[in-house]
């Protein structure tokens, strides 16, 4: 069975931890991690486009001109769709862009993240992210000391605020729950550092 590293937050490491076969052992399915992806991103645009059909433009009313002898085409109202001001045909309404996807499919995608990244080389698990009080220095150390660069996702407990607090105002740097934890956040990025938690979290869920 696959094992990764354990290491502390100045980076020497402290154990192996084993990686669950059900989760790390499975062959990446890059189809299902974008329809994941594709779906979390839908799910998020706001959709509140519109355009006014004819009969909501205002004005209008009354025919533009006589029926015959102007050598104009005829009409009926201004508020047609070929009139400067006229109303949209076809044209976008607000909607939902957002579609679902099988939670089994979801959770495929999860685990063709995580073992991508664990075969990558690109998992960085720590025994514990603790913090006495929030502190940004002491967060952007414990990343610096684990060698980890550009953008990166950080996965902490769910109740551990002092963490939360500390790397969230890193630049290019992520941090979500496990509970959070989801294809796009944990696919978005350079590195993914979990707590040893997290990760036995994960792999309940997703085994």
């Amino acid at each position: 069975m696959a094992t990764v590293e354990v290491k502390d937050m100045k980076g020497e490491k402290v154990g192996t931890a084993t990686l669950s076969a059900t989760v790390f052992g499975v062959t990446p399915n890059t189809h299902a991690v974008h329809l994941v992806v594709r779906s979390q991103m839908a799910g998020r645009r706001a959709g509140t486009h519109s355009t006014k059909t004819r009969g909501k433009v205002s004005g209008g009313g009354a025919k533009p001109f006589r029926q015959k002898g102007t050598g104009r085409a005829r009409a009926g109202s201004s508020l047609s769709h070929q009139w400067t001001g006229g109303g949209v045909v076809f044209g976008p309404h607000p909607r939902s862009y957002g579609f679902r996807v099988p939670n089994k499919v979801v959770k495929l995608a999860m685990r063709s993240v995580l073992a991508a990244k664990a075969a990558d080389g690109d998992l960085y698990v720590v025994d514990a992210l603790s913090f006495d009080e929030p502190s940004t220095k002491k967060a952007a150390l414990a990343l610096k000391a684990l060698g980890v660069a550009g953008r990166v996702t950080v996965v902490v407990p769910d109740d551990d605020a002092a963490a939360i607090k500390s790397f969230r105002n890193i630049e290019r740097v992520r941090v979500i729950t496990a509970r959070e934890s989801n294809t796009y956040d944990l696919v978005d990025n350079a590195a993914l550092v979990l707590t040893k938690p997290a990760l036995e979290y994960l792999e309940g869920v997703l085994a």
